[in-house]
């Protein structure tokens, strides 16, 4: 019986330029799907949001994820570059759930702990594992890295969840079993 497969879009999302990265798992086996850093120019912060808000709405419909997964914020030394980066998150998460995606939240740290084993990894680091673990034949952009690398952690947590549940289940149902006897 074959194994149902899941696609997932990852985002990282960015005042200037946000990475974005579909990635597909077909049980522990991960298929690159698409990726691209999308260069937001030097507009109005409108103008931008808006790019990205589109952009997102048109990789979700031509690739079709089943779920979302956005870096969370870091806290960063200047509130106003806090405030933009969450307006660009805000942006992203918007075009996502208008397309019926849910999209999960994780840190830089969880991420590259997902992909590389140390969540205090270098972005060359994360790129390299992306690259390896995609089977592909060059490192992506950053930004564009760092995207599948969130789209990764996503459908490893998954795959944890699911496994979890799964046991959850066979163990219920084997005390069921027991207590009927």
């Amino acid at each position: 019986m074959a194994q149902a497969s899941i696609r997932a879009i990852g985002i990282d999302p960015g005042s200037r330029i946000t990475g974005i990265g579909v990635v597909e798992a077909q049980g522990q086996k991960l298929r690159h799907v698409h990726s691209e850093s999308v260069r937001l120019g030097t507009g109005s912060l409108a103008s931008r949001l808006v790019l990205l808000y589109d952009r997102i709405e048109e990789i979700v419909g031509t690739y079709q994820p089943d779920v979302g997964a956005i870096e969370k914020v870091f806290l960063a030394s200047n509130p106003q570059s806090a405030l933009v980066l969450g307006q660009a998150r805000g942006s992203a998460l918007l075009a996502m759930a208008q397309q019926g995606l849910e999209a999960s939240e994780y840190s830089a740290l969880e991420i590259k702990r997902a992909v590389t084993g140390t969540g205090r990894a270098t972005k060359e680091q994360v790129q390299h594992m992306v690259r390896v673990l995609l089977g592909l034949s060059r490192k992506p952009a950053q930004d564009a890295a760092d995207a599948l690398a969130c789209a990764i952690c996503h459908l490893h947590a998954s795959q944890g969840q699911a496994e979890v549940l799964h046991a959850a289940s066979v163990k219920s149902r084997s005390r069921r079993r027991t207590t009927r006897r």
